[in-house]
């Protein structure tokens, strides 16, 4: 069964944590949309999310389905930057481009 949640971590392979540290919050904006109540609003496939007191980026796979090049962007931008991929359980997932 295919994980229906991936976790970016802000924390590089080597360890260190990843700058600048509000870059959650400008991944989950970049997706955002304004609802008719001209209030902000996340996009539902993208949440911040705490892990092991580590600001991280929850990323739901249907937005692989959704939106396959922003689903992509994601995953270069991690790549590019050596942030650790993991899946609820805590394990490393590789994601294929």
């Amino acid at each position: 069964m295919e994980d229906q949640e991936i976790i970016i971590q802000g924390i590089t392979l080597a360890g260190k944590p990843f700058r600048p540290s509000d870059w959650v919050d400008r991944m989950c904006s970049t997706y955002a949309s304004f609802g008719v109540d001209k209030k902000l609003r996340y996009s539902p496939y993208l949440k911040p999310k705490l892990v092991n007191n580590v600001r991280s980026l929850s990323v739901d796979m249907k937005l692989k389905q959704v939106n396959p090049e922003g689903f992509e962007q994601l995953i270069q931008f991690a790549k590019e930057n050596q942030l650790s991929i993991i899946n609820p359980a805590g394990e490393a997932v590789t994601i294929e481009s």
